[in-house]
């Protein structure tokens, strides 16, 4: 079996969940001040992603971190570049961990025009696919965000989703579509019937070979993606904190069966580089736990 078709089965088939640890240039220094590191540990953006690096190098390599708990871990492009103890991070991943690279190909978000955000363009995206590929990286990661539930602009949304995965896909990787509903929506279940329906709708036209993944905000209508969960050209549904806290996501994601976590900021919530080996590792232990139980409803 070839490492893709390992790393697929691992996918479709194990128990765990995916780490988010992909924050690029504009939300670096948010997560490096929860982390306890302040805007005067670096002076250029070299060295603020020196220290992100860091951050994420302690994550990986502590022994919480595992693949018997973690399905996937997704890269910011920087991430991707470095290397963990001298083998390249996805390599480490993979071959040390035995968790999945994932990497994350967006360029940010578009201003709000009919209730979304759509993503930027993505100029040289399938130069860095190719990249991706020879560098052992599965599969890829892309954000937009719906605000209203305005179904044009639900329906753009899907539609670039789908399209731009289609490109990621004829490289040989797996893409996770990502349309983030914001928590705060006003008519946040409307917006997630109408994204929810429109998937669907795309899902059925895919080609027999075609497969994605689908990353989505926790529903107000449990289960509400479970037709989505079981299409023929969907290997995992996997669901983002969004913004709740750490328990109130695991608490929403238990009540959503079969879909599995891929948390960012809940995962590492508490976590700071004050704490001692013992300290963080066991704080790790205790996060990457609580996900998994609520992952595996």
């Amino acid at each position: 079996m070839s490492t893709f078709d390992d790393q697929l089965e691992k996918m479709k088939n194990d128990s765990g969940f995916i780490a988010a640890l992909d924050q690029s240039g504009g939300s670096t220094p948010k997560a490096l001040k929860s982390y306890g590191i302040g805007d005067d540990a670096w002076s250029t953006e070299e060295e603020m992603f020196d220290r992100v690096h860091e951050m994420r190098t302690r994550i990986i390599t502590s022994p919480s971190f595992d693949g018997d708990r973690i399905l996937g871990a997704i890269l910011f492009e920087g991430t991707m570049d470095r290397a963990i103890g001298g083998v390249p991070t996805a390599e480490y991943l993979w071959t040390v961990k035995r968790v999945v690279p994932f990497l994350k190909v967006d360029k940010g978000l578009a201003d709000v025009a009919d209730g979304v955000q759509l993503m930027k363009p993505i100029p040289g995206l399938d130069d860095l696919l190719a990249r991706a590929r020879s560098k052992g990286v599965f599969g890829t990661k892309m954000r937009s965000v719906i605000k209203q539930a305005n179904a044009k602009g639900i329906a753009a949304i899907v539609d670039q989703q789908f399209e731009v995965g289609k490109q990621i896909w004829a490289h040989g990787l797996v893409p996770i579509l990502e349309p983030e509903i914001d928590i705060h929506c006003p008519d946040k279940a409307k917006a997630e019937a109408l994204l929810e329906a429109g998937i669907r709708e795309k899902l059925d036209q895919l080609g027999a070979d075609d497969v994605v993944m689908l990353k989505l905000t926790l529903p107000e209508a449990d289960n509400l993606y479970k037709a989505c969960l079981e299409h023929p050209r969907v290997v995992r549904v996997v669901a983002l904190s969004g913004g709740y806290s750490r328990d109130e996501a695991n608490t929403r994601l238990a009540r959503n069966n079969g879909v599995v976590a891929s948390f960012s900021r809940a995962l590492v919530e508490g976590l700071v580089a004050q704490h001692s080996d013992e300290e963080f590792n066991n704080g790790l232990d205790r996060a990457i736990e609580s996900i998994y139980q609520a992952s595996t409803t």
